[in-house]
């Protein structure tokens, strides 16, 4: 057992400090799998090798990545996501603290067109955040609204990370794409409650005027939820079809690529330049991840072939723990190290490790794997490495990183409130997927 357990903790180590010298994950991987290869195994273990890359590149389910990126491009190229800005900044109207009402529901529905939270920070950063400060709103807590809102996009479907998890850990995807919308929706309404309770308790954070345009009028109102009707549509046929057991998420895929391309014909943001800057981004970034997912197939195979998995799950398992104990530090590790490490090399990393353990705790895997996606997505807004703080501190040049720091903690606090709410209630997570 100890000499597995070496093994786990040796590949575990040596991918962590190729990864901290800057060598591209994949890469990392790659070197691990052909070294532990020729050493474990010898020449023969070759074949096993390319096998595992040829399986792992052609299964079915990966399909759905390059679509849900395309999906997201089209429509955050074509400008239309202009559109639902201008719509739901009418749809707001007049409330005490409206930009930061505007700020959660801009990146909570950007982030069901976009499984990126880097990028819906970015963007929200560089169109919101400037007028947000002008106009006398607090710099921490508008900022702050930001990264919480743009965090919940790997966890609102559609979401690239869900297939990677579904895939790698064996779990449904449908079920794992559709358990999110309950939960997503839930921090949401967290996040809205927080910033109307903080404004009521010092209303100096909001200004009593958040700007001079008049009060939108009920045809203004009616006019704007017309505008974003093709949104609505992309949303029910991702999802909708997913949920009524009519399509696989690969189809509704396709479905949603279809969808944005409709919406932006109809916004008269259709190119053949659009679209084929919209083509290069996707394949470049699927290509990237398809890489990623196919050099750490080996990794996880070479784990149970050492019998370091078997050796890392007798341990664990024999410790003198409750099940909450467990789970806490199952959750403990990854949003520690999520702080440092990429996203999907973490997932890869971990999942194969986690797998064994989770089926001998008899954990629902649904609601396991969801806590987990919540987990590492907040350990990207998570000082002092998360992604999505350089992403946002990019965007947003007049501040200093301490500041965008000491804007994200809230929010985490907040997120770690809200996992506690779903470990303890799982019925939340579960009950959309058992209707599939």
């Amino acid at each position: 057992m100890v000499e597995g357990i070496g093994a786990v903790l040796t590949g575990v180590a040596l991918l962590l400090v190729l990864m901290s010298t800057g060598l591209p994950v994949f890469a990392a991987f790659l070197c691990i799998n052909l070294v532990a290869v020729a050493v474990i195994m010898g020449p023969t273990g070759y074949g096993m090798f390319a096998s595992s890359l040829y399986e792992t590149t052609t299964a079915q389910s990966l399909v759905t990545i390059p679509l849900f990126i395309l999906m997201g491009e089209v429509l955050f190229r074509s400008n239309s996501v202009e559109v639902l800005f201008r719509s739901i900044d009418t749809l707001v109207g007049r409330v005490r603290g409206r930009q930061y009402v505007l700020s959660i529901l801009l990146a909570t529905v950007f982030s069901t067109l976009s499984g990126a939270a880097m990028g819906v920070a970015a963007m929200l950063g560089r169109s919101l955040l400037p007028g947000m400060v002008s106009r006398g709103y607090d710099a921490r807590m508008s900022a702050g609204t930001i990264l919480a809102g743009a965090s919940l996009a790997p966890l609102i479907p559609p979401s690239v990370l869900v297939i990677i998890i579904g895939t790698l850990a064996g779990v449904s995807i449908a079920g794992l794409l559709i358990a999110g919308i309950l939960p997503g929706l839930m921090f949401a309404a967290i996040f809205l409650t927080y910033c109307f309770v903080r404004t009521w308790l010092d209303p100096s954070l909001a200004p009593a005027e958040t700007d001079d345009a008049p009060i939108p009028t009920a045809r203004e109102k009616l006019w704007a939820l017309i505008r974003i009707v093709p949104f609505s549509i992309i949303i029910l046929m991702v999802m909708g079809l997913i949920l009524m057991g009519i399509a696989t998420p690969t189809e509704a895929g396709a479905m949603g690529v279809v969808g944005s391309l409709m919406t932006a014909a109809i916004y008269r943001n259709l190119s053949f330049r659009m679209m084929g800057e919209a083509l290069a981004a996707s394949v470049k970034v699927s290509a990237m991840i398809l890489f990623i997912m196919a050099s750490s197939k080996l990794f996880s195979q070479l784990l149970a072939f050492t019998g370091g998995a078997t050796a890392m799950t007798e341990w664990v398992v024999g410790l003198d723990v409750s099940r909450w104990m467990m789970l806490f530090l199952l959750m403990a590790l990854p949003f520690l190290l999520c702080m440092f490490v990429d996203q999907i090399a973490l997932m890869l990393i971990v999942i194969p490790i986690y797998l064994p353990i989770i089926e001998r705790l008899q954990f629902d895997p649904i609601w396991f794997w969801l806590l987990f996606l919540v987990n590492i997505t907040v350990g990207g807004m998570t000082p002092p490495f998360g992604y999505t703080l350089f992403a946002l501190k990019s965007a947003w040049e007049d501040a200093t990183l301490a500041k965008v720091f000491s804007a994200a903690w809230p929010f985490v606090l907040l997120y770690m409130l809200g996992m506690v709410i779903l470990a303890l209630f799982p019925g939340l997570t579960t009950v959309l997927p058992s209707m599939l």
